[in-house]
């Protein structure tokens, strides 16, 4: 089959089924040559890296609700940013953002390159992101390839070779269907083919626009692949959070470093994290409890569980690490996803000792 006449198939199923997301612009408007808010669409590009897109929506909104243009983005504290992204995870991403918005707003009279060089030479804009928006923003030729399409790929072709290893590959048949034309809705056609029809588990293959062409299917392996070889087991680390909240209800709280893990987020003071972390003293005095249980979570490399300890501080009290938020002031919602964690854990301790 001509590979032009299966991106035309796509295209025309793309037409009636495309996903309605808030940062795009739908096909019968593209059609007419409207094309999605560069903006918008490199703001959803880096939520959506290695996050779903259930999961960006809210952000999404919040977002371009408080900073409706890149400049206002540009011009917004560190603080509220990296609160407003707390929870949504890998907070390299959150720093990369004001980076590439005060460049995009200070450098380039807010406007994004239109190509994939010039938009690659932005901070935290690799090659999956600038080709994403230089087709969707601008429509040009440029092949989209992230892991809803490595697997209709990998499907469309037999291809039997395990991920990583099969990635050039991959990449190499995506170029070979992306049009001329309409290449920012091909590029979503593609994505949304994998997200809605060929999933990773049981394919809705009768309802797929490519199955009388698809060698996976004609060979009954389509939910084997793609192949993926083994990942190694997560190392688990160890560590210890301190929360501490005053008598006046403030939280005592430490705002991480920039660069690293959690960089630039609010959190409790504690050791650091290793398979065998050194011990450190309470942030400030008090007669600090250790907490039955622990915080779980996992990281993309590692299982964290971190142990808690609880005190109530005077209102005098001098910390040595960190600073107090008051309690009226002071949001869960702006830790990360681990902090938020131990500070549910241990509510329930200040709740029954107060």
């Amino acid at each position: 089959m001509c590979d032009h006449v299966l991106s035309a198939r796509l295209l025309d199923w793309y037409d009636t089924h495309a996903r309605a997301l808030p940062w795009r612009v739908p096909p019968d408007q593209s059609r007419l040559g409207r094309r999605a808010d560069p903006y918008r669409v490199w703001l959803s590009e880096v939520m959506l890296q290695q996050t779903t897109v259930a999961a960006v929506k809210a952000y999404f909104d919040t977002f371009t609700s408080r900073w409706p243009r890149v400049q206002d983005l540009a011009a917004a504290r560190d603080e509220d940013v990296m609160a407003a992204w707390a929870g949504l995870g890998y907070y390299a991403r959150a720093r990369n953002l004001l980076k590439c918005a005060r460049v995009v707003a200070n450098e380039l009279g807010g406007r994004f390159p239109d190509t994939r060089e010039g938009l690659q030479a932005l901070p935290g804009i690799g090659p999956y992101t600038s080709a994403a928006i230089a087709a969707i923003a601008f429509d040009q030729p440029a092949t989209v390839v992230d892991g809803n399409v490595e697997r209709v790929m990998a499907r469309l072709h037999a291809v039997q070779t395990p991920l990583p290893a099969a990635k050039p590959e991959l990449t190499a048949l995506a170029t070979t269907l992306t049009p001329p034309d309409r290449c920012g809705d091909y590029a979503q056609a593609v994505m949304d083919l994998g997200a809605t029809i060929c999933t990773p588990r049981n394919p809705a293959c009768g309802l797929c626009p490519w199955r009388t062409d698809c060698a996976a299917h004609a060979l009954g392996i389509a939910a084997e692949l793609p192949r993926k070889t083994r990942k190694a087991p997560k190392p688990i680390r160890l560590g210890t959070a301190f929360v501490g909240r005053r008598a006046d209800g403030a939280w005592l709280l430490e705002r991480r470093p920039p660069s690293g893990l959690l960089g630039g987020m609010l959190g409790w003071p504690g050791s650091g994290w290793s398979e065998n972390p050194a011990a450190v003293p309470p942030p400030a005095p008090g007669r600090w409890t250790p907490l039955n249980g622990e915080v779980r979570h996992t990281f993309t490399h590692f299982h964290l569980r971190l142990q808690l300890q609880v005190a109530h501080l005077p209102e005098a009290s001098t910390p040595a690490r960190g600073q107090f938020i008051a309690g009226d002031t002071f949001d869960p919602n702006d830790l990360p996803t681990v902090m938020a964690k131990a500070y549910h854990l241990s509510r329930d301790w200040f709740d029954a000792s107060d």
